[in-house]
């Protein structure tokens, strides 16, 4: 049964919660890393699912990664895989971590200002990993969260959080 005096059944979006971090949009992707050379295996495997290749692009810098994004639908959320480059891609020391496994590597959360988040979240004692926000891969900005992002409440996995350009 459907509430009439909620906004969101007109159309409307809701407001943030008083207190609460502002501009935050929508799950952006899930990060996964893939093994070195087994990318187009795991691009083929999404695609038997209905997926679509949406981006692919060499990421260099820090991060070190060949990155695939797919899209199932029409909706904004993604799936990102990573492969790395070399030893010293942070995705390649996740995997050894893992015993040599690829896996969840993070999720990403959409915002409308990436700079009002940043701050915002600094502010509230959050653990950022990145000094201010930065390129990230299709042209977007990025910063990433620790894990253990608050002595209280902390994720637990990494966040990174993603403006569109």
């Amino acid at each position: 049964m459907s509430n009439s005096n909620d906004p969101r059944a007109a159309g409307v979006p809701a407001l943030p919660p008083a207190g609460a971090v502002a501009g935050f949009v929508c799950v952006d992707h899930v990060a996964i890393a893939v093994r070195p050379g087994d990318l187009e295996s795991q691009v083929e495997a999404y695609k038997l699912l209905g997926f679509t290749e949406v981006h692919r692009e060499e990421v260099l810098g820090s991060d070190q990664v060949r990155e695939v994004l797919l899209r199932v639908g029409d909706g904004p959320n993604l799936i990102q895989l990573l492969e790395p480059l070399g030893p010293g891609s942070p995705v390649q020391r996740l995997i050894d971590r893992n015993g040599g496994r690829g896996g969840f590597a993070h999720i990403a959360y959409r915002v409308s200002d990436i700079r009002r988040a940043f701050d915002d979240m600094k502010a509230r004692g959050f653990r950022i990993i990145d000094q201010a926000p930065r390129q990230g891969s299709r042209g977007t900005t990025v910063f990433f969260v620790h894990p253990k992002s608050r002595d209280e409440g902390a994720f637990g996995l990494l966040v990174e959080v993603v403006q569109e350009g």
